[in-house]
């Protein structure tokens, strides 16, 4: 460059044109060149030094050049040469200050002009005494005709603009093509884009996010609403998002869906984006949670993310997030019980509902406080467009019949979605004609409707089965409503033609057996679609569950899977029947049977460990397996049970507290007709634990035949007790054990009256080891002789002390013809042998001899032990023996 300089400065030396581009001329080659030419400048008409990396240092060369007045360049080449701003301005300013200045033409392609650049320079091609009227910029010919394109639609130069409003203004993918070609060009740079409504789709975006991605260093903000984007769109948009330096980004009403979303949330963790507007977009089942998570991220710029449509969906969501301290928008179930009450607070948060961004699928309304207006309200949330919600529930809620009237309207219209509407507890006494209309709708979703406790009655039965006839609902609940057999009838009628019925709950009504006539015949259809039927609570007896048997054994293509029959009587019988069912293999048949939760651990617990079910057997065996109050509660809980009938219960060795005896006498009182023997012998009873025993004693209900309590720690108050209990309900007891307890004399006085009362039908009383004495035998010897009509069989004092006159009473008592009373009184099988030897011997009762004489009568060793073991035990009072 230094010897073309050299030629260049010689007069001798004449171009009018020099292209010099692509020569890797530097700022010392401009340096030279420029000199050699500001010493000779009459003749240069056209400078190429296109494609060298002048830079601006490089540029300011030539302003030299073009500062002097006696430079004829006219056309001056500097495209792609790594100029920026600064040199742009240097360019401007040496023109600007030679007025004579010949420049028509200058190009500066392919360099960053900075802020001012172009403006610059573009305001000296619109001065008048400027002769630089030819400013080329752009790079392309398409770039050009689309700068062209946006001069004569926004009357502005785009170059000179930082906000390119464009909305409406170019239609469709070519158009934004078309616009692409100028945006990727370094002389184009707005800081604030707008093309709303331009239907662009995800052709036009790719086209836009590769020209910004190559002219990226000045865009803040990008306005894309109301073009059909879609997720492709969104896709091609995102590398965008993390080259360059987007602040806002504006995609409402895009079509975006729920992948789009979840792209965005991928490429805003690396972006600077601060501000997205995704309004009117729908974001499927994950699109918000992706987002939102993104604002309590550190590490992510994302500060504000626009999702609600309007207003009123904004300050719905603002009450909703305060009341429930969370994010709605992250909720699919709204619970509001209790939460919101009445219609004012109802219609602050509805409009949430109808923006797509809510994906509310369950509303929860219960204990509101709503009224007839609160339907109005929620039949328009069940019309929005994009309402999402398939379950509502406004149980316990005053709606009445006239509200039912407005809700009705929104549940009969095409748009609503409802698939499970639950109206327990609505104060609904005539609205089954209006929800008959609604079950015959032929393209209603509805598949669940709750109508328990309402005050629907028999004549609402009728009402309704004239829309279940034809609807195509699977569940429908009728818990509580005031049927009877006749309203049974209807229902069962109506479903005799629906095939669609899959639940059926009719709990706590009183149908009857009749209405369970009804229910079975209906079971016998084979095609009856019902798997689940509800009946607890119906005042329904054994011939019920017989006409329920038989009708599931007759129909072996029956689809019902569970059946719950919890609080009728099911009889002696009526539980065999059911589990014979049950174990008939075509039957897949769950029963549920027990009232309570603890009941039902009860039956799983004693399954296991009896190996057998509780539920058929007629004794139930748990000596010994039972400890603990909390097993006891679970068993008492299955006592109580009518579907629980055990006729013998045996609890030996289980220690009972006050509080297991209170749970065991509890049951026993709500379940006492079928127990006949009870046995708690063994299981140290506390004082208090009798008590509450004996008051299931007194019960006329209780019918218990025998009864065991021996070693159970039984006081003489105790026995005074339990001998009132039974002198109130003396009429059934035939048997009772009270051996091996401290009653002592008192305590057996207290029985004594017992003996006494003429209704006792006590046939066997065992008081061995009870700690009794003379006095005790006086009273009891007493009563038997005082009642001529006593029953009782057997008595057994073993192990008790007759004194002086103990034996004497009771052999008086035998004595009478009328008695018929057996005595056991020895402690031992080998004093009994002795007893029995010597009476043959003697011919008399040796228990009642003080002397006795056996010389030469007996022989032997054994025969003088046999005598020992008489002796020793406390009946026998002999003080003399030969």
């Amino acid at each position: 460059m230094n010897d073309l300089s050299a030629l260049l400065q010689d007069l001798h030396c004449r171009p009018k044109k020099i292209k010099l581009n692509n020569c890797s001329i530097k700022w010392k080659g401009c340096a030279a060149l420029a000199s050699a030419l500001c010493l000779n400048t009459s003749h240069l008409i056209e400078l190429d030094l296109s494609e060298n990396n002048l830079e601006n240092s490089g540029v300011e060369q030539f302003c030299n050049l073009l500062r002097n007045s006696n430079c004829k360049l006219e056309k001056l080449e500097l495209s792609k040469c790594s100029i920026t701003g600064e040199g742009y301005a240097a360019l401007a300013s040496a023109l600007k200050s030679n007025p004579s200045s010949n420049l028509k033409e200058l190009d500066l392609r392919e360099n960053s002009p900075g802020e001012q650049g172009v403006k610059l320079l573009t305001e000296l091609t619109e001065d008048s005494e400027n002769k630089l009227k030819m400013l080329r910029l752009l790079k392309s010919t398409a770039a050009e005709e689309a700068c062209s394109f946006v001069t004569e639609v926004l009357k502005q130069n785009p170059l000179l603009l930082r906000e390119l409003d464009l909305s409406g203004k170019i239609q469709g993918d070519s158009g934004m093509k078309k616009l692409s070609a100028l945006l990727e060009d370094s002389h184009c740079r707005p800081s604030t884009i707008r093309l709303n409504r331009c239907t662009i789709t995800a052709e036009g975006c790719a086209s836009l996010a590769s020209a910004l991605c190559l002219n990226h260093l000045h865009l803040k903000y990008l306005y894309l609403s109301e073009n059909k984007i879609g997720h492709h769109g969104v896709l091609k948009l995102c590398p965008l998002l993390t080259c360059s330096n987007l602040q806002i980004l504006d995609l409402s009403f895009c079509s975006v869906t729920e992948d789009g979303y979840t792209s965005l949330a991928k490429a805003l963790k690396s972006s600077h984006l601060t501000d997205l507007d995704l309004r009117g977009n729908d974001p499927g089942e994950s699109g918000v949670k992706a987002l939102t998570v993104l604002l309590d991220d550190r590490d992510c710029k994302l500060k504000v993310l626009k999702l609600l449509v309007t207003p009123a969906a904004e300050e719905a969501f603002a009450f909703l997030t305060k009341a429930l301290n969370t994010n709605p928008l992250l909720l699919k179930e709204l619970d509001l019980t209790g939460k919101i009450q009445g219609d004012a607070e109802l219609k602050k948060w509805h409009y949430l509902l109808e923006d797509s961004h809510c994906k509310i699928k369950e509303l929860r309304l219960n204990k509101c406080n709503l009224a007839t207006e609160s339907c109005e309200t929620i039949a328009s949330i069940l019309n929005f467009d994009s309402n999402n919600v398939r379950k509502i529930d406004l149980s316990d809620n005053d709606l009445q019949d006239s509200g039912l009237q407005y809700l009705a309207a929104g549940l009969k219209r095409s748009k609503c979605k409802l698939e499970t509407l639950k109206l327990n507890s609505c104060l609904m006494m005539e609205s089954c004609s209006t929800l008959a209309e609604v079950l015959d709708i032929k393209d209603s979703l509805l598949r669940e409707l709750d109508l328990s406790n309402n005050e629907l009655q028999d004549n609402g039965m009728v009402q309704l089965s004239a829309g279940l006839k034809k609807s195509t609902i699977e569940v429908i609940r009728l818990n509580n409503c005031s049927i009877t057999d006749v309203g049974c009838d209807a229902v069962a009628s109506a479903l005799h033609s629906n095939f669609s019925l899959k639940e059926l709950d009719l709990d706590k009504n009183k149908i009857g057996q009749s209405g369970v006539q009804k229910l079975s015949d209906l079971l016998k259809n084979s095609n009856c679609a019902l798997e689940k039927l509800k009946l607890s609570y119906n005042n329904i007896k054994q011939e019920g569950y017989t006409s329920l048997a038989a009708a599931l054994q007759s129909n072996s293509s029956s689809k019902l899977k569970e059946l719950d029959l919890c609080g009728n009587d099911p009889g002696d019988k009526g539980v065999q029947e059911l589990f014979n069912l049950q174990r008939n293999s075509k039957h897949n048949l769950t029963l549920r049977l027990l009232k309570s939760t603890a009941a039902e651990n009860a039956f799983a617990h004693l399954t296991k460990l009896l190996q057998a079910n509780p539920l058929l057997l007629e004794e139930l065996d748990l000596s010994g397996k039972i400890q603990g109050d909390s097993v006891m509660n679970q068993l008492s809980a299955l006592l109580e049970d009518l579907h629980c009938r055990p006729k013998k219960l045996n609890l030996k060795n289980s220690r009972l507290t006050k509080q297991g005896c209170a749970a065991l006498t509890s049951a026993l009182c709500k379940n006492p007709s079928h127990l006949r023997e009870l046995d708690l012998s063994g299981s140290e009873t506390e004082k208090s634990a009798m008590e509450e025993l004996c008051h299931v004693l007194r019960k006329g209900q209780f019918k218990l035949h025998q009864l065991k309590l021996s070693k159970c720690s039984i006081s003489e108050k105790d026995c005074a007790a339990l001998a009132s209990a039974l002198n109130s309900n003396p009429l059934h007891l035939i048997e009772m054990d009270l051996s091996e307890n401290k009653l002592g004399d008192a305590g057996v006085k207290r029985l004594s009256e017992l003996l006494h009362n003429s209704n006792c039908t006590l046939k066997k009383l065992n008081l061995s080891f009870c700690n009794i004495s003379e006095e005790g035998y006086a009273d009891l010897t007493s009563a038997l002789q005082s009642n001529p009509t006593a029953h009782l069989r057997e008595l057994d004092l073993r192990g008790n002390n007759p004194g002086e006159k103990g034996m004497k009473h009771l052999n008086d008592l035998q004595k009478d013809k009328n008695c018929k009373l057996a005595l056991r009184l020895l402690s031992s099988p080998a004093a009994e042998e002795a007893f029995a030897s010597l009476s043959k011997l003697l011919g008399t009762n040796p228990l009642l001899l003080r002397e006795l004489d056996l010389s030469g009568k007996i022989q032997g060793d054994s025969s003088v032990k046999q005598l020992s073991n008489l002796m020793k035990d406390s009946h026998c009072i002999l003080t003399k023996l030969r």
